[in-house]
């Protein structure tokens, strides 16, 4: 099929009749609301076990390679659970598949409202992955069900905030839950906020009318002549673009930055930099509340860039491949400075920079992939980006033992992942280029 053309509305989702617009845009802001909560949600899951990390190695008797073994448990299953999850996401409709993931994640994390061992923590934290690894995802696959091609940058981004968001608000509450309480009451508040978000999004959440449609959804948006993609494409042919393999590269580094932080940020704070527990609580926010912000500011900066006329190759490719590009550097800076203001603006900036462009490369993903086999080939994306998360928290857990002090363990570890970072960003933005990728697979069906 040659590349066509077709006039799509910038304001109509899904080619919906202008009477039910209004009503549409209402449930689609509803939606994303609810897909925020479901993320805010699952980075609490993540980050709660490093804000107990102290108490749980006290109480186990935990070596920093064993607990390092707990946070890379959770990915263990991770890149399983996002391919099977991207699998049913084109079969099973996204209210139940959602929600009773969201379900599963308040079950793995009951158990550790009790006394439990270190073969238990490792199974929930296995069940939690395997449940988790499907969630950024489909919640990226419905998001752009209710939103054209051209407005999805934002909405993107807002989904992202939302991994943000939950560490922001987990980080203080959590940590004053584990010193007024203990680690295993914070576990039980988490269970309980996911069984409520899970019941939530049961009540108001669904895809929405984008997910129907056939087709790509490109054509003239604002006076642009963009490729208009087949039903389908063979997984073999999109998994050999340029723009499919500098993305999972971009992704797997800045997931390994990503999962550094939620696994071992809080135990850096005390254990490397000397912070005492509630400050440490409250710097670990910082991170979190930067980057929630930065990641909306990219997605309307790519969205305006789109609209003066800017490609995607820039919008949605250099622009987040440069910016874990400038996160790499900023980790490996902070990695040899003492704990001070600056150390943490560098810690800061380079969390930032990292998360920030989640949301405007899916959207560059979205720009190559059919609408029937998002769901599939996000997951594919996702279980390989996962595998960052499996070896980073246990290379860092590795260098701490190892270091001559444990701040020269960390210093070592954060280093080692800067420079990581910077070659697969920069790989990335050799390789990236969603106009060029869609136009290639349009031509060819």
């Amino acid at each position: 099929m040659a590349v066509e053309q077709q006039e799509v509305s910038a304001s109509e989702p899904g080619g919906t009749a202008p009477g039910r617009v209004a009503p549409v845009r209402r449930k689609a802001w509803v939606v994303l609301a609810l897909l925020v909560c479901l993320m805010l949600v699952n980075y609490a899951d993540k980050v709660v076990v490093g804000l107990a990390g102290v108490g749980m190695k006290e109480d186990l008797g935990l070596d920093d390679a064993r607990f390092g073994i707990i946070q890379s448990s959770f990915f263990w299953l991770f890149a399983v659970g996002s391919v099977l999850g991207g699998w049913l996401g084109g079969r099973v409709r996204a209210r139940w598949l959602l929600g009773g993931i969201a379900a599963v994640w308040a079950l793995s994390l009951a158990p550790m409202a009790a006394q439990v061992g270190f073969t238990t923590i490792v199974a929930c934290r296995v069940l939690l992955g395997l449940a988790e690894g499907p969630t950024t995802a489909l919640a990226m696959q419905v998001a752009h069900s209710w939103f054209p091609a051209h407005r999805r940058a934002v909405p993107s981004s807002i989904v992202v905030a939302g991994a943000g968001i939950g560490p922001l608000i987990a980080a203080p509450v959590l940590t004053w839950v584990i010193l007024a309480h203990s680690w295993h009451t914070a576990f039980a508040v988490v269970a309980v906020v996911g069984a409520v978000i899970a019941g939530l999004w049961l009540i108001g959440g669904d895809s929405g009318p984008e997910a129907a449609s056939a087709g790509h959804g490109h054509g003239v948006t604002r006076g642009v002549a963009t490729p208009v993609l087949p039903e389908q494409v063979p997984l073999r042919r999109l998994f050999s673009t340029g723009t499919l393999i500098g993305m999972a590269l971009l992704f797997f580094v800045a997931y390994a930055n990503t999962s550094v932080k939620v696994s071992w940020l809080p135990l850096y704070l005390r254990e490397g930099l000397g912070y005492d527990a509630t400050t440490a609580g409250n710097l670990v926010a910082l991170p979190y509340l930067g980057s929630a912000i930065a990641v909306i500011l990219v997605g309307v900066l790519s969205s305006a860039m789109t609209r003066r006329g800017i490609g995607s190759r820039v919008t949605r490719g250099i622009l987040p491949g440069a910016m874990v590009v400038a996160s790499g550097a900023c980790t490996i800076a902070f990695s040899s400075l003492d704990r001070g203001v600056v150390q943490m603006a560098l810690l800061v900036l380079g969390s930032c920079l990292n998360s920030a462009g989640y949301g405007v490369a899916f959207a560059g993903l979205a720009d190559v992939v059919p609408a029937r086999q998002r769901g599939t080939v996000f997951g594919i994306i996702t279980g390989i980006y996962s595998l960052g998360g499996v070896v980073a928290p246990l290379v860092m857990g590795k260098l701490v033992d190892s270091g001559e002090s444990v701040a020269l363990g960390y210093g070592d570890g954060f280093m080692v992942l800067g420079v990581a970072m910077i070659i697969g960003a920069a790989a990335a933005l050799m390789l990236v280029d969603p106009a060029r990728d869609a136009a290639k697979l349009a031509a060819k069906s």
